[in-house]
């Protein structure tokens, strides 16, 4: 059986609200009785009941970290350094699945049943509204790899995806391609909405440059596959794509493969994340490095920060991306 309160009380010689305060963070203890509470505590092997003490504090520690495409492996790692900083941190993430959730109002209900005290939204694709939901429902919330915004509704962690999109155009510029595509995830994901504008936005100032646009159903390595397989079939591929998300340029790479086409001698590819698929020798991909970890560290700086006020106003934080040089692009001239 596990100890209880009550045994380590007694074996301090101290009372039951002594050693409750000891476990509570910000409670009033003097050192000495810390110490006489931390060494009862650890002869018996006890741990604190965080779902007990929740019922006397009102705080449960508990951070729903939520996100909607799992089949994208860049989340293995999101997921990895997520639940990391946050235990890190003192508070326990409860991971949710949104992929097939519409209604905003509906994943607040499901959190709220969990008694969570905030919620990180880790997604490019869930439309804005869900952040919304959970901040007018009085829940804090942070939206990691979200739009950025100049007045933010809610706090927003990420990276200028039109930017990117700029990024991404004058690297294919550079090395003299004349006819680019952007491949993109679902046109509904603001990421590949404002990747595709930055995109379209840099080749207008080169009326030389030809440029086509095409989506995926999702991001992920089979929709990439899909939609390269249906461009070549059409007979109609670019010269080379700026593709809006790794494992899609990896999908890509797949079926120009297949087709008997070489990257880069026919056609090229750049990508976007630089997950650590995308340095393995067999795909080699050129690509566009965007700052996860960092990303995730402020993220978690901020939730801790509201936990603590809750009417902090929002901020939107951005990090710089850079080019990750590799082989799937023809050299510089």
């Amino acid at each position: 059986m596990a100890a209880t309160l009550k045994e380590v009380a007694e074996r301090a010689g101290v009372s039951r609200s002594a050693v409750s305060r000891t476990f509570t963070d910000g409670a009033s203890v003097s050192v000495k009785m810390r110490r006489k509470v931390e060494k009862a505590a650890q002869e018996l092997g006890y741990s604190p009941n965080f779902l007990a003490r929740s019922l006397t504090t009102r705080r449960t520690k508990l951070i729903g970290l939520i996100s909607n495409n799992f089949h994208n492996p860049i989340f293995l790692e999101v997921f990895d350094l997520f639940t990391r900083k946050l235990q890190d941190s003192g508070l326990r993430p409860l991971l949710v699945n949104l992929s097939d959730e519409t209604d905003p109002q509906n994943s607040v209900r499901m959190l709220q049943q969990y008694s969570v005290d905030g919620v990180v939204v880790a997604s490019s694709t869930l439309p804005p509204e869900f952040s919304k939901a959970f901040r007018d429902a009085g829940v804090p919330v942070v939206n990691s790899f979200g739009r950025y915004s100049a007045a933010p509704q809610v706090h927003v962690v990420g990276i200028d995806n039109a930017e990117c999109g700029r990024m991404a155009a004058r690297q294919l510029v550079k090395r003299g391609y004349k006819q680019l595509a952007f491949l993109g995830g679902p046109e509904s994901a603001t990421s590949t909405q404002d990747r595709l504008a930055g995109f379209v936005e840099e080749l207008r100032k080169h009326p030389e440059v030809r440029v086509s646009q095409s989506f995926a159903d999702a991001y992920s390595f089979e929709a990439g596959r899909k939609e390269m397989r249906r461009l070549l079939d059409a007979g109609t591929p670019a010269e080379a794509y700026f593709c809006g998300d790794d494992v899609l340029s990896i999908g890509v790479l797949s079926a120009i493969e297949d087709a008997g086409l070489q990257v880069p001698d026919n056609i090229g590819i750049i990508g976007l994340n630089d997950m650590e698929m995308a340095g393995w020798e067999s795909i080699n991909l050129t690509t566009i490095r965007q700052p996860i970890a960092q990303i995730i560290n402020s993220s978690v700086e901020l939730m801790v920060a509201m936990l603590d006020e809750p009417d902090r106003y929002p901020e939107a934080r951005l990090f710089s991306c850079k080019i990750i040089e590799r082989g799937t692009l023809r050299p510089i001239p």
